[in-house]
């Protein structure tokens, strides 16, 4: 009799287990995050830190956003930007590109080596003290510049944002264009990265 009752007494609490594992919920995957957008100086920031463990001496000579549908790029802002930066001692360059989308590729990562030639003027570094203007500041001032009727035209108005640096005029300069890239470009407005004044509308 004692054993019979030690055996039931067994089964029921095996019971009692298999039926506690049966009714643990399953456990829900981590839904992923949200896309992340940033402007142009907050992504310089993110990339420059990164870049910056190249060399002591790397300094940026180009940077851009790529327009992807649904980002805010009216608020100057974009889920991708990628730079270019240079090290004058190593001559060597690297990309970098930020990456705030839904994705395998999110966050920093940077393409290889390259050669870079200090005497090539369409790649001249220049100090990270120029950039003083943000992208959105930019964008108010391109919508002042014939911006706002394409904007009013197509709230879906594709809009990307460059940097680069005019040695002859030693000037930091945001090109805000309008289109999804320079060959369908609508409108493309310069804006003085330093001190936020309009340079020039090319259509």
């Amino acid at each position: 009799m004692r054993k019979l009752t030690l055996f039931l007494i067994a089964m029921l609490a095996a019971m009692l287990t298999f039926t506690g594992c049966t009714n643990t919920p399953p456990q829900t995957a981590k839904a992923p995050k949200p896309a992340e957008y940033l402007s142009g100086r907050e992504a310089f920031q993110k990339l420059y830190v990164s870049a910056h463990a190249v060399a002591g001496d790397v300094k940026p000579y180009r940077m851009e956003s790529r327009y992807t549908k649904g980002s805010p790029a009216s608020e100057g802002k974009s889920g991708v930007w990628r730079a270019d930066f240079a090290s004058p001692s190593k001559k060597l360059s690297k990309t970098f590109t930020w990456n705030g989308l839904v994705g395998p590729d999110r966050g920093v990562s940077h393409g290889s080596d390259d050669t870079y030639n200090p005497g090539n003027t369409t790649t001249l570094i220049f100090d990270t003290q120029f950039l003083k203007i943000d992208s959105d500041e930019a964008f108010k001032v391109a919508q002042e510049h014939g911006g706002e009727k394409l904007t009013a035209a197509d709230a879906n108005q594709p809009i990307f944002y460059t940097l680069d640096f005019d040695g002859r005029k030693n000037q930091l300069i945001w090109h805000v264009v309008y289109g999804s890239s320079l060959f369908d470009a609508k409108l493309n407005v310069a804006v003085d990265a330093t001190t936020g004044r309009f340079l020039r509308a090319e259509k």
